[in-house]
């Protein structure tokens, strides 16, 4: 995550900001520039001739991000949120203050994904597969998080942290957050975007194993009898050794973590300038770059998490078998962004 400023009193900023707390000056998210910016009298600015407003879920979502009014093309909500497909309704403040909360998770995901050249295609775009959210609310209905075809689902229940701490624990998880939730279903949707039928659906089966095993079965050994003993020495976590695809997202999931922490650490110098998100790190070079940055940084974090009485900041060891199935992803989203750089705009 970068480091924000303001543009009229050069107040430091937090990605959240809507007002500088300085100078109050009303702020917005230009995800093109990725910066925030300094809204006039009518909470709008004008970037290279177009005309941006704040998106219409400021109060609702407590977003703080802008949508192109020049034209219209931008609609009424920004970028994130148009990919929310399905929100609690508005009299349901219990709800709401959920939904704020994972939209807000959502909205730093998605930062992520766009400098990392991925590509951000929603449902108005791709009816079938395109990217979507139903945030749902579990206190009425039953809701599973989860998955299919370019719709993710999540129970907002994940935003309470009692709620969320107590799955955790039950379920022996080292590390459970929303921003987790996002990027492991995120996982399985770039799966579908990154994964073809050629050469690297072969890697893929090579590295995680055959996506078309059985799942239910899976799903079926794991809450029976658990991971194998053996699953450290293969497997970013104790879920991922459940079933090639989970496997797959989870070190998805991983990677994503490892980019966002090391492109913070390196905004407030503490790492590389060269290993952030948007800095070229081309192949093999370019991973071994990261993982040599990451690795010692980890330590230095858990060190500094244990000094206040937390829990490791990242409780994970990365195996070899790990860092082959990361460095694969790694090299399909380069050339992810390669292609979308060729792109005629």
């Amino acid at each position: 995550m970068r480091d924000f400023m303001c543009g009229k009193c050069g107040q430091r900023l937090s990605f959240e900001n809507s007002v500088c707390l300085s100078c109050g000056g009303a702020l917005g998210f230009h995800l093109p520039s990725r910066t925030l910016l300094v809204l006039d009298e009518r909470d709008t600015v004008t970037v290279e001739g177009l005309r941006w407003q704040r998106c219409g879920n400021l109060r609702a979502a407590e977003c703080n991000w802008l949508t192109n009014a020049t034209d219209g093309s931008g609609g009424a909500l920004c970028r994130s949120c148009r990919l929310t497909r399905t929100r609690p309704a508005d009299l349901d403040s219990e709800a709401m203050t959920h939904f704020a909360e994972a939209e807000m998770s959502k909205r730093r995901v998605i930062l992520e994904l766009d400098e990392l050249g991925l590509p951000i295609v929603g449902r108005d775009e791709n009816p079938g597969r395109g990217l979507a959210f139903d945030l749902l609310s579990s206190a009425d209905e039953e809701v599973m998080t989860g998955h299919e075809d370019g719709l993710i689902t999540l129970d907002l229940a994940e935003s309470d942290d009692v709620h969320r701490e107590q799955l955790r624990v039950s379920m022996a998880e080292p590390y459970r957050t929303l921003v987790g939730h996002f990027r492991h279903e995120l996982g399985h949707y770039y799966q579908q975007v990154l994964v073809d039928d050629g050469a690297r659906a072969a890697r893929f089966e090579a590295l995680f194993g055959n996506a078309e095993q059985d799942y239910e079965a899976a799903l079926d050994r794991n809450y029976r009898v658990g991971p194998p003993p053996e699953w450290p020495d293969h497997f970013v976590s104790s879920y991922a050794a459940m079933h090639p695809v989970e496997d797959w997202a989870e070190t998805f999931a991983h990677y994503l973590h490892i980019r966002e922490t090391i492109d913070t650490a390196a905004a407030f110098t503490i790492a590389p300038a060269g290993t952030r998100l948007d800095a070229p790190l081309p192949g093999n070079t370019g991973f071994d770059r990261l993982i040599d940055c990451w690795l010692p940084l980890s330590w230095a974090l858990n060190q500094i998490n244990r000094s206040m009485g937390h829990r490791d900041l990242y409780p994970f060891v990365l195996a070899p078998a790990v860092l082959d199935k990361m460095r694969f992803i790694h090299e399909l989203i380069d050339l992810s962004k390669a292609s979308n750089r060729r792109q005629p705009v």
